[in-house]
């Protein structure tokens, strides 16, 4: 597919990480291409070893398993690009280009929503106590009464449901819950037994 580009020549091919280093070291590439998973290691260690080496060099992640910690993981690396083998032909072509002229600038598809779903996970993380605090509020406790059951004063529990609140974007109890259930912080809400 790339030399069937008439600014794109493959100058190597390479079936494991220490041969695709080795074969780098060799030929002096604009931009390696490396498959993620490798039988002696992953396309991570190519990145890593070559971004050590050179911030000249294009290094393009390409992968069947693209999910947001890949993603990040081959960003930390220092690949210039991460692209999904189920991406077309031209998003590689595209990403191998970019990588050439832009070699520290990481390119990939689905970054944006990836780091939009880890600030959101970052945003709502609740400590353990306002985890416990949610879990009776789930199970439909007043701030006096989980602040009996936790050993804490009404005013404390107050706060914390208000952090609670504040993290999940939520303006009372009820957008409280359905937003916990939404991301996986609560797997069901039970039916209060008043």
């Amino acid at each position: 597919m790339l030399d069937l580009e008439p600014d794109l020549h493959v100058v190597a091919t390479a079936g494991s990480v220490q041969e695709g280093i080795h074969r780098a070291h060799e030929t002096r590439p604009d931009v390696v291409i490396t498959d993620l998973q490798m039988q002696d290691g992953t396309g991570l260690d190519v990145v890593r070893t070559l971004r050590k080496e050179s911030d000249e060099i294009g290094l393009i992640v390409l992968t069947m398993h693209s999910g947001d910690e890949q993603i990040f993981a081959a960003m930390q690396a220092g690949a210039s690009g991460f692209v999904g083998k189920d991406a077309p032909s031209t998003e590689v072509i595209k990403a191998a280009r970019h990588a050439a002229v832009s070699p520290k600038a990481f390119v990939c598809a689905g970054l944006v929503g990836a780091m939009m779903r880890r600030q959101s996970a970052e945003s709502t993380a609740l400590t353990e106590r306002e985890h416990d605090v949610l879990l009776l509020l789930a199970e439909g406790l007043n701030a006096a009464a989980i602040g009996q059951k936790l050993y804490l004063s009404e005013s404390t529990t107050k706060s914390h449901i208000a952090r609670i609140y504040q993290k999940l974007g939520a303006a009372n109890r009820a957008q409280a819950l359905v937003t916990a259930m939404r991301i996986g912080l609560l797997s069901t809400v039970q039916p209060s037994a008043r």
